[in-house]
């Protein structure tokens, strides 16, 4: 049986995701980082957690000659930047973003990101047109509990915000 691919993309975005940059500072001292969706809880013990970069991404390929990077979760107010990241097209997506160095990794953390994950690379797998890429938390953050920050989602092709119920 064969899964028609535009079928399968518009199956799958019925399924809302949260926006990530994933960042990393090469050895040249030069940000690199693109955005993704497909970010996920691995393990708490040890704390793991992955994300499935395209296997011909350039940014990726950066990315993973670093040995670490930094998952920056983006707020409903970041959407310009979930674009800024996500468009091979855009050279230099750092252009004008704020950030400061992760604690551990010294990859970047986005300014305003409602939390970040600070990892290590611990092993890269083959899937299909995509890698997946397990990843040892090695320090994390989030926004102060008081600000109550919304998350960005991708949802059917566009964004939107997260709000609770009750």
């Amino acid at each position: 049986m064969s899964i028609d691919a535009a079928q399968f993309r518009q199956v799958l975005g019925h399924f809302p995701t949260g926006v990530t940059v994933i960042t990393a500072t090469t050895a040249e001292g030069e940000p690199v980082g693109f955005t993704i969706g497909s970010f996920t809880s691995v393990s708490l013990d040890p704390p793991l957690v992955g994300f499935l970069p395209m296997v011909d991404s350039a940014r990726w390929h950066a990315i993973r000659e670093t040995g670490s990077f930094c998952v920056n979760v983006l707020g409903a107010q970041q959407d310009a930047l979930c674009w800024q990241f996500a468009k091979s097209s855009i050279e230099h997506p750092f252009d004008g973003v704020e950030w400061h160095a992760a604690p551990a990794t010294g990859s970047p953390i986005i300014n305003g990101a409602i939390a970040w994950i600070d990892c290590t690379i611990e092993q890269v797998a083959d899937a299909g047109d995509h890698h997946f890429v397990l990843g040892r938390v090695v320090a994390l953050e989030h926004a102060p509990a008081d600000s109550n920050p919304n998350a960005l989602l991708f949802f059917k092709g566009g964004l939107g915000e997260f709000s609770r119920h009750g």
